[in-house]
């Protein structure tokens, strides 16, 4: 395990317990087993699926969503789209998963088990806007519900939750909805979203945060009905700790009777990582979070049984040139991309494009989150394409990015080059008109092998130093790069290969023993 678990060894924890961008979890208990998914927009594949015992070392066993669709709107990056914030559920010996894409409508896959087969996707509610659902099946009578916020940005419409009757077999919707929290009506509160409904103690409830990713907090709301009308509370907000906007997740009990309460906390370049809350209900029927609403740093471990360390894997040796779970394409993948053999190593085949000078619009970058603690990245690279103008390296891809790699020049020689984008007002991807092209971030040195050593060190902040290896040891390269957020995305490592407009194959290049290592 190249990085550290949250676990401390003597009994507690430290938050966050998922220290990369595991964005709007959700999370569920089925016997003595806790899940966990996350938003994942427009990467494919989608719907990480993240499992526990002790729902403070996590691993990732799967995901949920091989491809998005529809498959024409996903065959470019669309950071900002796709999948956004799910909610878990297991309901009639299924697992089920309902997501709101803002440009579609709302989506439900589900499985006999977590690691499926999952079924295809099933267009629940149709329309822009519609985001962060959430099914409720409701032992006491037998009905079945369905929550969601809205994207002002799709439909002009925020800050309020809408319900509706739905089908038992999560198939379709029975109504029109009613508005059933309008948090204009409610002082001080703006952009209520994330909503996740459950029934507990006679009443319905509807975790739902507001304030906004940076600085908001979590709400409470509970009604005798599920249509209202509902009473509200802040039960999570930052107070005195560090931890700035404290919200959107979910609430699970242990089979011993403990609550607890994961949700994020946005960290910049490193996207929203997933903090565990210790949760009890209150005298007056209320759930009370944290240390008496505010964040915990460090707190006991819940009441289960001991488990080894654990965390979500970074490293991978490429066996049989298969990468690991951890890993996402930026758009739906295609045939060819990764070829498989005998040996180990990645193979990347060069895909001609022309946006060779902008990263953030291929959809053959192969990413893993980064880590929200300070690391070196290292991986060794080869390229085996003898095409003009064919390249391959290392990146940090955000709304900003930085790669270093190798090129192959016009008279077959193979230079080291190490490049970067800034930030353009509007975000290129998937974008007509012009965007920030990619610079020089150092001189080109011969790579005289075809062979490099890359790493990347990050420090705090995501500033990230760049060095190499081309035979003559280990020498640092350009300035330091300061890691940006990706939309709502946090910035992304990624490998990739590609080579100018052209025909035929142009040939691919090798990476060999990724390597994520935590640094003092």
């Amino acid at each position: 395990m190249a990085l550290p678990s949250a676990d401390l060894g003597d009994g507690t924890y430290r938050n966050p317990v998922l220290d990369a961008d595991w964005s709007d979890p959700d999370l569920l208990r089925v016997g003595d087993d806790f899940y966990l998914t996350a938003s994942s927009f427009g990467r494919a594949p989608g719907l990480p699926l993240l499992h526990s015992r002790d729902l403070v070392n996590w691993t990732l066993v799967g995901h949920a969503l091989q491809r998005l669709e529809p498959a024409r709107e996903f065959r470019s990056p669309r950071p900002d789209s796709g999948v956004w914030a799910p909610s878990l559920r297991h309901h009639d010996d299924r697992f089920w998963i309902f997501w709101g894409d803002p440009d579609h409508g709302i989506f439900q896959v589900n499985a006999p088990q977590i690691r499926g087969p999952w079924s295809r996707p099933q267009l629940v509610k149709e329309g822009k806007g519609l985001i962060d659902p959430c099914p409720l099946w409701d032992e006491e009578s037998g009905e079945a519900y369905l929550v969601h916020a809205w994207a002002k940005s799709r439909s002009g419409v925020k800050n309020r939750l809408t319900g509706h009757r739905m089908r038992p077999d999560g198939t379709g919707l029975l109504d029109e909805g009613k508005v059933i929290v309008d948090a204009d009506l409610i002082p001080g509160w703006f952009t209520l979203e994330g909503p996740k409904a459950y029934r507990h103690d006679g009443w319905f409830w509807i975790f739902a945060p507001a304030g906004g990713v940076g600085t908001g907090w979590q709400g409470a709301f509970r009604s005798r009905g599920f249509f209202g009308p509902y009473e509200e509370r802040v039960v999570l907000e930052q107070g005195g700790t560090r931890v700035n906007g404290p919200h959107q997740g979910g609430w699970v009990r242990t089979a011993a009777g403990e609550d607890w309460f994961a949700h994020f906390q946005q960290r910049g370049p490193y996207g929203r990582v997933v903090h565990l809350q210790p949760m009890r209900w209150g005298t007056d029927g209320w759930p009370v979070l944290g240390d008496r609403g505010a964040p915990v740093a460090v707190h006991r471990k819940p009441d289960l049984p001991p488990q080894p360390p654990s965390a979500p894997a970074t490293d991978d040796d490429f066996p049989g040139g298969r990468f690991g779970r951890q890993w996402q394409w930026t758009a739906n993948p295609q045939d060819g991309w990764a070829t498989q053999h005998s040996g180990d190593g990645l193979r990347l085949s060069c895909v001609r494009t022309a946006d060779a000078h902008d990263l953030r619009r291929l959809p053959h970058v192969l990413t893993q989150r980064l880590p929200g603690t300070a690391a070196t990245v290292q991986v060794d690279l080869r390229l085996d394409s003898e095409e003009p103008g064919a390249r391959a390296g290392l990146v940090v891809l955000g709304d900003a990015f930085g790669w270093i790699g190798l090129q192959r020049e016009p008279d077959g020689s193979v230079r080291l080059v190490h490049r970067f984008a800034e930030e353009v007002a509007a975000a290129p991807v998937a974008r007509s008109g012009p965007c920030g092209g990619e610079r020089d971030a150092a001189r080109a040195r011969p790579a005289p092998e075809g062979r490099a050593r890359l790493w990347i060190e990050i420090g705090a902040g995501g500033r990230c130093r760049f060095s190499c290896d081309v035979g003559g040891g280990r020498q640092p390269s350009g300035q330091v790069f300061a890691a940006r957020p990706w939309r709502w995305v946090g910035a992304l490592l990624g490998l990739f290969a590609l080579a100018p407009p052209g025909g035929g194959h142009a040939g691919a290049a090798s990476f060999t023993r990724f390597r994520v290592t935590a640094t003092p």
